[in-house]
């Protein structure tokens, strides 16, 4: 924990879902925080909720802005920068391709242009996405040194990005002893995530409206788990970059426990058996775009190497996910929720 006492941290997307929960934890841990985002895109967020915003430096703006990202990181001059500003969302990136692409590819070239033109950062961790890597629909988890690639745009871009870390850390970091680093995780859930087109909100709208969740690919095999477990993934390669450098500045899967990994039907009956609902749901009619249907992580480095390990259950990270978003319908204050579990989770940690 002293570690991050006094850091000065840059995080891109803290007006996110991810972004929030690491902003928290930052400020807890006693960092000094920049936020640099657009404002959040759902009209109920975590990132208001739980007023995020307090105690740290909040700026508004727009990663495919070069000039202003750049000017950000000269005038605040982050130690350790955490990029997790993106278009997040697959069925999206067949709505808007280009915005996607420019966002995730044009956004990350900015951001990363922008470190090594300051030359003030010591450590970069680039945040993709498990949906970087070429899915041959293997039963197996996804190695770092596995091929990247996507069939739909969204995968694309973050292959793309993971690509253009790459580059960057060999043509540029490398020279300026700035420690470059990608890290990948599954599918993330957790209390406070109200965005649209993701299964665990689409769940939750459905308890509160007293309506059975409709799924889209109810078939399709995923990697759950819990946001502070991949959270933890980043600050402890963060950590190990700034202490020991290059030698951890590559790319790492941050995955959930093999039991982890089940249908989005499966999960959708234990959500909401947990909220007390009956375990049913209805099937999406639509033509629906393509996903992959199987997707896991081998995280078999990042335990070998950082000593970092999953640490929460399936149960748990449902637990705490469904009852996060049960104690705030009750009236809870959001924030004070997750310090909750940020605390018990540092606990666990320790």
């Amino acid at each position: 924990m002293s570690f991050w006492k006094g850091k000065r941290i840059l995080i891109t997307g803290h007006t996110g879902f991810k972004g929030s929960w690491l902003t928290l934890w930052m400020k807890y841990l006693g960092a000094e925080v920049t936020g640099y985002s657009l404002k959040p895109s759902s009209t109920i967020n975590l990132f208001d909720k739980a007023d995020i915003a307090d105690g740290i430096t909040s700026i508004e703006g727009d990663i495919r802005n070069g000039q202003q990202i750049s000017d950000v990181i000269e005038k605040y001059q982050p130690e350790i920068i955490f990029h997790m500003a993106a278009q997040s969302l697959v069925r999206q990136s067949y709505d808007d391709p280009v915005g996607t692409f420019e966002t995730n590819i044009m956004g990350t070239v900015n951001v990363l242009n922008a470190v090594q033109l300051s030359n003030k950062a010591k450590v970069v961790i680039n945040v993709t996405s498990d949906k970087c890597y070429e899915n041959k629909e293997w039963p197996w988890g996804y190695r770092e040194n596995d091929p990247f690639g996507g069939l739909d745009p969204y995968s694309a871009s973050k292959g793309c990005a993971e690509i253009i870390t790459g580059a960057f850390r060999h043509s540029f970091y490398n020279l300026k002893g700035i420690s470059l680093a990608s890290v990948r995780a599954g599918n993330v859930i957790g209390g406070g995530d109200w965005a649209e087109d993701r299964i665990i909100p689409d769940i939750i709208r459905s308890c509160i409206e007293g309506e059975f969740p409709t799924l889209r690919n109810p078939n399709a095999i995923r990697p759950w788990q819990h946001v502070l477990d991949p959270l933890n993934g980043y600050i402890t390669l963060a950590e190990a970059l700034y202490r020991s450098g290059d030698i951890f500045a590559e790319g790492w899967n941050f995955g959930p426990k093999d039991e982890n990994v089940m249908t989005v039907g499966e999960l959708t009956k234990k959500v909401l058996h947990i909220w007390g609902k009956e375990p049913n749901w209805l099937d999406d009619q639509l033509q629906n775009p393509y996903e992959a249907q199987t997707l896991r992580l081998d995280c078999s480095k990042a335990k070998s190497r950082l000593g970092w390990t999953p640490l929460l259950s399936l149960d748990q990270t449902l637990e705490w996910t469904v009852n996060a978003y049960k104690q705030f319908y009750e009236g809870r204050n959001l924030k004070e929720i997750m310090m909750e579990q940020i605390i018990e989770f540092e606990e666990i940690r320790s």
